[in-house]
């Protein structure tokens, strides 16, 4: 019994090794993958685990997948000028404050009274006073430009009285200008008495024209002059121009 087991066993062992010979000389191999997982090189393996690229990361002007900027990349249009994406391009600080000069208005014979009122003190003086008859505020630019009747030359500022700021007229305020008729010493020469008074503007610019000119009234007897005949520039008070 015990070599008949032998013998059996033998047997199925030689026909294992026959069907494993047969299977080897079918795929050329030795062996047969029977659904075994296959070896894998490490390239082949770094490829497998690689994201497919997402096609909606790409830049402007690069195809698809290439990685190659376009030629020419289509221009979608100019930047904003100015800080600005659209309307005007002008932001409201441009425009200016109420003194900016095209929002300036300038006092003149048209928004204004002017009176001329000769003083005691000092001696040989007269005050010229410019009341804003308009709406809206006004500047009184540098100093009047005086001509008595047909006067042919025009008198002198003192330069000492030029203020720091050019005098803004609120409607119904006045400013101020003192004028020295005659030298106190009698030094003037070419003395005359003036009848009518025209009081000039200036304008933006030094000895531009400002508008329309005043003509206040004088005393009935005149008004005495000589070459000493000068003005002080535009104040906001009495004090200021007569000192």
């Amino acid at each position: 019994m015990r070599t008949f087991r032998r013998t059996r066993l033998l047997a199925a062992t030689g026909a294992a090794i026959t069907a494993l010979a047969l299977t080897a000389c079918e795929n050329g191999s030795g062996t047969r993958d029977e659904g075994a997982s296959q070896p894998t090189s490490p390239s082949a393996a770094a490829d497998a685990s690689k994201p497919a690229q997402d096609q909606s990361s790409h830049r402007p002007g690069q195809s698809a997948g290439s990685g190659q900027q376009s030629a020419q990349p289509s221009q979608t249009g100019k930047p904003a000028e100015n800080g600005t994406s659209g309307g005007s391009g002008t932001s409201e600080g441009a425009k200016g404050g109420a003194n900016a000069p095209g929002d300036l208005t300038i006092c003149n014979g048209s928004n204004t009274k002017t009176t001329a009122q000769p003083v005691p003190r000092p001696l040989n003086h007269m005050l010229l006073t410019v009341t804003n008859t308009g709406s809206k505020p006004c500047a009184l630019m540098y100093y009047p430009v005086l001509r008595f009747d047909e006067m042919q030359w025009v008198p002198q500022a003192f330069d000492d009285t030029k203020p720091q700021a050019v005098p803004m007229l609120e409607p119904g305020a006045s400013g101020y200008a003192g004028v020295r008729l005659s030298a106190a010493d009698d030094s003037g020469t070419g003395g005359d008495t003036g009848r009518a008074l025209t009081v000039a503007f200036q304008g933006r610019t030094p000895n531009s024209s400002g508008g329309p000119s005043a003509t206040p009234s004088l005393p009935a007897k005149g008004v005495y002059y000589d070459s000493a005949l000068s003005v002080t520039y535009w104040q906001t008070d009495v004090e200021t121009a007569l000192d």
